[in-house]
């Protein structure tokens, strides 16, 4: 039985409707059939499928069971079937490893090297912090902008299914703008004079001297970031 954490009876999460109805059509079976099958009626089940009513917990644990996927998957909390989560020692290291190379171009290359040494560098700053919500907002807001560019480059290569993600394509841009923004903000209130006097944040030494004798082998990646996007800033004030 794949189960993961479901959550609460009778809570709904807005895309459960949504996978719910496809993958019954991945199976194949018409809705009739899967209703018996999962011991309601067609009326309910459509109800469900559309979005109308709200299952209760029971009924996400049969219809997991029923699909083999997890409660999670069924949820919209993951978008792995088995509902896996991942260690950090589970997650491979590619700048380390030799012989597991990313293929490219020489720019495609190069970049990648520059984005893996400066994330790590930037998360190992703010790992160093006293500050839990620091972490989190600076890991969520390099998250959302790499689930972006993904979307994109998946929507320019026209060979997939917009149905694998459940944030629909008319608009998952503009929620991911609008949530980058609130990272911003509260990444903005954590600077400010009155958060540093109730809760000051400490962090290491972050000037350019102190990154550079800090990360030696990383700082170059950083200082190469800072400038190409800074000049592509003052650029874009030039024309204004």
């Amino acid at each position: 039985m794949r189960l993961a954490v479901c959550g609460r009876g009778g809570i709904m999460v807005k895309d459960f409707s949504r996978t719910l109805s496809l993958l019954r059509q991945e199976k194949k079976i018409s809705q009739r059939k899967a209703a018996g099958e999962l011991g309601v009626s067609q009326a309910l089940l459509s109800h469900y499928e559309n979005g109308i009513r709200e299952p209760g917990l029971s009924f996400v644990v049969r219809a997991a069971d029923y699909y083999g996927v997890s409660c999670d998957y069924l949820l919209g909390r993951t978008m792995s079937r088995e509902g896996n989560t991942i260690a950090a020692e589970d997650v491979p290291d590619m700048s380390a490893e030799k012989d597991n190379v990313l293929r490219g171009s020489a720019m495609a290359l190069l970049s990648k090297k520059l984005i893996v040494n400066t994330s790590s560098l930037l998360l190992d700053l703010v790992g160093k912090s006293d500050c839990r919500q620091l972490t989190q907002e600076v890991t969520s807001y390099l998250f959302l902008a790499l689930y972006k560019a993904y979307r994109l480059v998946y929507m320019a290569s026209g060979v997939g299914s917009e149905a694998t993600f459940s944030v629909p394509v008319a608009y998952f841009s503009e929620l991911c703008d609008a949530e980058m923004k609130l990272c911003e903000r509260r990444l903005r209130e954590l600077s400010s004079p009155e958060n540093k006097k109730r809760s000051p944040i400490t962090l290491p030494d972050m000037t350019i001297d102190g990154v550079q004798q800090a990360y030696p082998m990383l700082a170059p990646s950083l200082f190469s970031v800072l400038h190409t996007v800074a000049s592509r800033l003052e650029n874009l004030e030039q024309k204004k």
